[in-house]
């Protein structure tokens, strides 16, 4: 009992501790400032994230049934991406980037100064907080968002029929979207951290953590440490929630977890992978 007590009392601590985070902030914001202060970096870091957080789950797309063990995890395995879907989604994310958000983040630069970076770091109690605070708001806004593209024909012809071309989905199609999509994501996602008033370190945690949890919502695998399976009571939804939209377009609107699907009557039931029940 008493290595329990000191366990919760030492992650207290750790949680409210104010300079827990204080020397990789001193790091960041001495020696990267000018880099860390350009309307630029968010772009560089969702960007950068996006492809390298990929990248494993490529690899194992392309391994395919060579790797058994991998294969077993795969929601739907008889169906994996080609070459060409590869390319062509990875083509439609860069064209994205380059033609819309990069012109945007330019034109940012011009009239909004340099960002200031506060002395003082968040604690780690205030940072994952913030982040699920801003995932929380991302769901809610992007479930209202997602249902009506859905529910009203031209919205979903005209600005997201494209990412549902395919009804298996792979991680290189989470950001396979028409330009309006991508837009409004993008804008949340820059929105919310002010609305809640984040430390600039907790906005960035959060840009990275939001690209992978998007990532392997698509990803097409559910792994034993898949997120949905690390949160427990089905309160995150996860690949299999999200591979069942994309079969059923109707339901799991919500991207992340699985309340709003629940509340408003669109929630599908998914099957988890056999090889890990």
């Amino acid at each position: 009992m008493d290595s329990a007590y000191m366990g919760i009392d030492l992650w207290i601590r750790c949680l409210g501790n104010d300079s827990l985070l204080q020397p990789l902030w001193d790091n960041l914001r001495i020696d990267y400032r000018d880099y860390l202060r350009s309307p630029l970096f968010p772009i560089v870091l969702t960007v950068s994230s996006y492809f390298v957080l990929c990248l494993p789950f490529l690899f194992c797309d392309i391994m395919g049934e060579k790797w058994a063990w991998v294969h077993q995890f795969k929601i739907q395995p008889n169906r994996r991406p080609t070459a060409s879907t590869l390319l062509h989604c990875a083509a439609v994310t860069l064209y994205n980037h380059v033609f819309l958000v990069l012109p945007a983040s330019v034109a940012q630069w011009a009239w909004r100064p340099p960002l200031d970076l506060p002395d003082q770091a968040p604690s780690l109690l205030e940072l994952i907080a913030g982040v699920i605070g801003n995932l929380l708001l991302f769901d809610f806004q992007y479930f209202i968002w997602h249902l009506l593209h859905h529910r009203i024909r031209w919205l979903y012809v005209t600005f997201h029929a494209i990412h549902h071309n395919y009804s298996s989905p792979f991680a290189l199609a989470t950001q396979c979207l028409g330009g309006w999509e991508l837009v409004t994501v993008g804008f949340w996602t820059t929105l919310n951290p002010v609305i809640l008033r984040c430390h600039l370190l907790t906005t960035w945690t959060f840009i990275v953590v939001h690209v992978y949890v998007s990532i392997e919502d698509h990803c097409g695998y559910d792994f034993p440490w898949s997120t949905s399976r690390l949160i427990p009571f089905g309160i995150y939804g996860g690949p299999s929630k999200h591979d069942v939209h994309h079969q059923k377009p109707n339901t799991n609107f919500a991207p992340h977890f699985s309340h709003w699907d629940k509340i408003f009557g669109t929630h599908a039931d998914f099957s988890f992978s056999t090889a890990v029940k």
